[in-house]
């Protein structure tokens, strides 16, 4: 009878508890689970969308260019680009439309520009909107 007793007491003992391979299971799946969601929360979303906004930035510099090329001279809004300007004597359509930056904003374009005054600035304010700032995307730095 005691021996009964010994033998319950141990799978008693052995239910209450997770085992080491249970255990394992379960930091697995939320190590995946972690894999997962944390790049969406350190910045890796963020690092694409700068290089979005780069990308873009070389698209406007090759219709800028373009427009240039047929018309001697940059023109003096982004939106000639999509629409004749009147001092434009050779133009076409560079651009369907003047998107805004991964944030939602306009693009800052001067002509000529401060920093190029051979031709133009071209600059995104960057994830918090305020130009200026030293999360600015611009066309002037390498």
């Amino acid at each position: 009878m005691k021996s009964n007793i010994v033998k319950i007491q141990r799978r008693q003992r052995r239910l209450r508890g997770f085992t080491l391979i249970e255990l394992l299971l379960v930091l697995t799946i939320l190590a995946i689970l972690a894999a997962i969601v944390v790049p969406k929360f350190t910045g890796v979303g963020e690092s694409a969308k700068i290089k979005a906004t780069k990308a873009q930035l070389s698209t406007f510099a090759t219709a800028l260019d373009m427009f240039e090329v047929d018309n001697g001279h940059y023109p003096k809004h982004l939106e000639d680009l999509t629409v004749q300007p009147r001092d434009a004597t050779n133009w076409r359509q560079y651009m369907e439309n003047i998107p805004l930056d991964q944030w939602q904003h306009p693009y800052i374009y001067a002509v000529p520009g401060r920093h190029r005054p051979g031709s133009y600035d071209l600059s995104s304010a960057g994830p918090d909107g305020r130009a200026g700032n030293d999360d600015d995307i611009v066309n002037w730095q390498k």
